[in-house]
């Protein structure tokens, strides 16, 4: 990895060859060409508009639900989780929450404020740029259900406030304005008993630990649910549960979660994630649709 000097038109730290596999739950991937960690917004928009029209983009957040190839991202990643990590209240029932800040830090920061809802963000082990994205949910909540406005920034570094009815929302999808990229969310909650939503909170992670392989690298959920059933039961009743390509390994304690036992390469999980799909089709007649997110290029033979 090398450090690239600074211009007078950023103040951020853009790296160059970054490996990908410090910055995804999987810990895995190739490396980015370039990786750009923006001192606050003002220079984040700096930054965006002295890039080439054509740069390829990925944004950052923890790296869960995102799967980097091994031959790595051929553009620009931009880390919003240090620099795009405050929250404000924008009245008593309106929080405005950057995009870098975790889901689980909004669940227990509105939990301890008395406001309910979000509870169900705590599970999520993500941030709310990543939530907004692809409308995460858990524990039958979702994201979307609480959000009133977003703020965006464009390829030029232009910034916008959007609105719900500006966005096609469905179920772990998101479809809005294009090149443009969730900077933060308004959140409208209602109010409640901050002991009970922190009880909740406390039930909703020790259901999750039971659960999930929350001590092994993973994702979170690969596949999406298809409507009126699981993935994790179409997998485990197709006989795939706890199978291996190298060192990923289907989750002997989840269906619907693959993990690095340690030495896991791009290749593996994706070859991995493929077998399961062939599997459940060849068992069901069902496709499953991946929720986890695959860029970047595969290794030169």
């Amino acid at each position: 990895m090398m450090v690239a000097e600074q211009t007078s038109q950023w103040r951020g730290e853009l790296h160059y060859d970054e490996s990908m596999a410090t910055h995804s739950s999987w810990r895995t991937g190739g490396p980015a060409r370039r990786f750009f960690q923006p001192a606050d917004v003002d220079d984040l928009c700096n930054f965006l508009r002295d890039l080439d029209r054509d740069e390829p983009l990925l944004w950052l957040g923890l790296g869960s639900n995102l799967l980097v190839r091994d031959g790595g991202f051929p553009g620009t990643v931009i880390s919003t989780f240090a620099a795009l990590s405050t929250f404000e209240w924008l009245n008593e029932e309106t929080l405005r929450a950057a995009s870098g800040v975790t889901c689980s830090k909004v669940a227990r920061l509105t939990a301890r404020a008395g406001l309910v809802g979000v509870e169900f963000l705590a599970g999520i082990p993500g941030t709310m740029g990543g939530a907004l994205a692809m409308n995460a949910g858990a524990f039958g909540g979702e994201t979307w259900t609480h959000v009133v406005a977003v703020e965006t920034v464009d390829r030029e570094g232009g910034l916008h406030t959007r609105y719900p009815a500006e966005y096609r929302i469905g179920y772990r999808s998101v479809t809005g304005p294009e090149d443009e990229w969730f900077i933060a969310a308004h959140l409208r909650l209602e109010h409640g008993d901050a002991t009970a939503a922190q009880e909740r909170i406390r039930e909703l992670l020790a259901q999750r630990g039971a659960t999930q392989p929350t001590q092994q690298y993973s994702c979170g959920s690969v596949f999406r649910n298809p409507p009126g059933d699981f993935a994790a039961r179409l997998i485990e009743t197709a006989g795939l549960k706890g199978v291996s390509i190298g060192g990923a390994q289907v989750s002997e304690k989840h269906a619907n979660f693959i993990v690095n036992t340690g030495s896991a390469s791009a290749a593996d999980i994706e070859a991995l994630i493929e077998k399961v799909r062939d599997g459940v089709e060849q068992e069901h007649g069902i496709v499953l649709e991946t929720e986890v997110r695959i860029v970047g290029d595969k290794p030169a033979a």
